[in-house]
């Protein structure tokens, strides 16, 4: 089972290098695997790094866009060099570890599933404790997306989800921003397939550190909600 490992940057020359190298080091998955960088116009120099990763073999593709979009345009554009039976989503930065890749693949190898999140508010791992208000509205919206879907997720927003290539392959993603996450969570609920979620360790950054989600993302977030549901 070959594994596509997506990975949607902006700004992050501070730790896009670390990143990889850690996905090289820590992810004990014995799948084939391929590595696919999409840099959503960087202006602080991560495209230089992406392409010494790539001349190192560090990474098997990457896209240099020439705008900047969002997290949503990054990854669906990137769906279209991806080449594997499962496709993991990974932020650039390091809040997400690849030591959790061998629990978030385990669903599809043992119970057939079809869709994996990594969920940041079930997990016995460590996680960094901050940001009160952010926390609070991944839980509301989590909540509002568990009422249209009639999914009991605990964490709609994580930063890992996991797909069965064909499933998401199949979705129109129409979001460009971090409204991808309710648009896509809902869109494959409709489709009746079989949600799965692990915990996972979560090493959450401040805004100060360059967390890029704000306000604004949560309010099209509750939009994303209703206008998907809805549609």
């Amino acid at each position: 089972m070959k594994i596509s490992i997506l990975i949607p940057s902006f700004n992050e020359a501070k730790f896009i290098e670390q990143c990889i190298d850690n996905i090289h080091k820590y992810s004990n998955i014995t799948n084939e695997k391929e590595i696919i960088v999409v840099d959503d116009c960087s202006t602080d120099g991560t495209r230089k790094i992406i392409e010494k990763l790539y001349n190192e073999k560090k990474i098997n593709d990457f896209i240099f866009k020439e705008t900047n979009e969002g997290k949503g345009a990054a990854i669906r554009e990137g769906l279209n060099k991806v080449n594997g039976e499962l496709v993991l989503i990974q932020d650039a930065d390091l809040e997400y570890s690849p030591r959790d890749y061998e629990k978030l693949i385990s669903p599809f190898i043992y119970s057939n599933a079809d869709v994996v999140y990594g969920s940041r508010y079930i997990s016995t791992e460590s996680k960094r404790v901050l940001l009160f208000w952010h926390g609070l509205a991944n839980r509301i919206l989590t909540l509002l997306c568990n009422m249209v879907t009639n999914l009991y997720l605990s964490d709609m927003e994580t930063g890992y989800k996991l797909f069965k290539t064909k499933h998401i392959k199949n979705i129109k993603i129409e979001e460009n921003r971090f409204g991808f996450e309710p648009e896509i969570t809902i869109k494959l609920a409709k489709k009746k397939l079989k949600f799965y979620e692990v915990g996972i360790s979560y090493n959450g950054r401040s805004y100060d550190e360059g967390k890029k989600i704000g306000i604004k993302d949560a309010f099209r977030a509750v939009y994303c909600i209703f206008y998907y549901f809805i549609k």
